[in-house]
């Protein structure tokens, strides 16, 4: 309907990687992502308890928003996560 290329269609229906690819790792912006989480991670998960309880943010069910402020200094990347926050559920 769509009158995709075959190699279109596979791509759109390959399932999204969860896990580390080591190729992308080595992106420079990948890579200081992971090293924002491994420093900050425990840090920001200590917030979200304190804030909304035992539970945690979906990285489903949320919207990223990626933009510049000018700093004297040089630019800055502000990046931006809305994530839902679901409460452990406990029990039955």
């Amino acid at each position: 309907m769509l009158e995709l290329s075959d190699e279109t269609v596979r791509a759109l229906q390959r399932q999204p990687y969860r896990t580390a690819d080591p190729v992308m790792a080595s992106d420079p912006t990948i890579y200081r992502f992971h090293e924002l989480l491994a420093v900050y991670g425990p840090a920001f998960k200590a917030l979200i308890h304190e804030q909304f309880g035992d539970g945690i943010m979906s990285a489903i069910n949320c919207s990223v928003d990626v933009s510049r402020r000018e700093h004297p200094d040089g630019a800055r990347v502000v990046v931006s996560i809305d994530g839902k926050f679901l409460p452990y559920q406990w029990g039955a």
